[in-house]
């Protein structure tokens, strides 16, 4: 069986599609085959080595996949059943997606949801599951579409693209911050309302004029700052990501004088509960139309070059592998 694999020679990350036997895959008390992968931002990082994603060598990358159980130990699962993994370390310190078969924890799977094959799934990846942790954390904060416009920074990737759809389906007004304006007529066509440029978030002041009700910011560092500033009064920014960086220049101000919350959402480690309830709400809210405007799908051999491209921002929406 083939799978991508990195290895590290003179401090160099070096990737190459290799077989492999099934006795080199790492230990997991269930075998799947893998039908799909998908690229994000961090598997860009850890293939390209721009990034300390990656600590033990060889390292199969790819942190999502969804395909076929072919054995298991975990009673949860029986052969033939469609999973999916998204998080918890695999293909950062555990063998990941990026082949054509994994063996993982029962723990770290997830069933294919009802209404979802394993391509959309993988469409969806990583990236829409954040984003739609992302939406459910602006649920939770008590930000309702009629409560002004949110805005979703870092709008042409994985995640801000699929936020965008969902949030409009849900009937909030959407705002996109990009720095491409290639990609206008890609945003608009998910729902953006309008579109910023990522220019005008360059600078900010602890407080400016209110203008959002929520946030999702896939960027941190300046942008983010900028977000915060400019909330409104009991508003929400679920921050998910640091493309541009893992400071931030703000101050105590929107948070103590707006009121305004900063709330962190993670992907990686989500309880099972959460986990299963976010998938359910895609399949409900991730409009149909999604799987064919955001999807590039590329072989297992190219996945070195769109990691490249994904690093110099070349890449919109989601990277799809197929695998098997």
């Amino acid at each position: 069986m083939q799978a991508l694999i990195l290895e590290q020679h003179d401090g160099k990350t070096l990737a190459s599609v290799q077989n492999i036997e099934e006795n080199q895959l790492p230990q997991g008390d269930v075998t799947v085959d893998i039908q799909w992968s998908s690229l994000n931002y961090k598997d860009a990082l850890a293939i390209t080595g721009t990034g300390k994603i990656i600590r033990n060598f060889p390292m199969v990358p790819g942190i999502d996949f969804a395909g076929t159980v072919r054995n298991s130990e975990d009673p949860r699962f029986h052969a033939g059943q469609q999973v999916l993994l998204t998080g918890w370390g695999v293909g950062e310190n555990h063998w990941g997606g990026l082949a054509q078969r994994a063996r993982v924890k029962g723990d770290w799977l997830v069933a294919q949801p009802e209404g979802m094959d394993a391509r959309q799934a993988m469409i969806v990846g990583t990236a829409g599951f954040t984003a739609m942790l992302c939406v459910m954390a602006l649920e939770d904060a008590g930000i309702r579409p009629q409560d002004g416009e949110i805005i979703v920074t870092g709008a042409s990737g994985g995640v801000g693209s699929a936020a965008i759809a969902l949030l409009h389906k849900l009937g909030y007004q959407v705002v996109a911050v990009s720095g491409r304006e290639s990609t206008h007529d890609y945003l608009r066509s998910l729902g953006a309302s309008r579109i910023l440029g990522r220019n005008e978030f360059a600078e900010t002041r602890p407080l400016e004029k209110q203008l959002w009700a929520g946030a999702v910011d896939t960027v941190g560092d300046k942008v983010l700052a900028k977000v915060l500033a400019q909330m409104n009064y009991g508003g929400c920014v679920a921050a998910c990501g640091l493309a541009g960086g893992f400071a931030l220049p703000t101050t105590v101000m929107p948070f103590i004088l707006r009121n305004v919350r900063l709330q962190g959402v993670d992907s990686v480690m989500t309880p099972a509960e959460r986990r299963a309830e976010a998938w359910r709400r895609l399949v409900q809210d991730l409009p149909s139309s999604f799987y064919s405007q955001s999807a590039t799908e590329i072989t297992l051999d190219q996945a070195p070059e769109y990691a490249q491209k994904i690093m110099n921002n070349q890449v919109q929406g989601r990277t799809l592998v197929k695998v098997a």
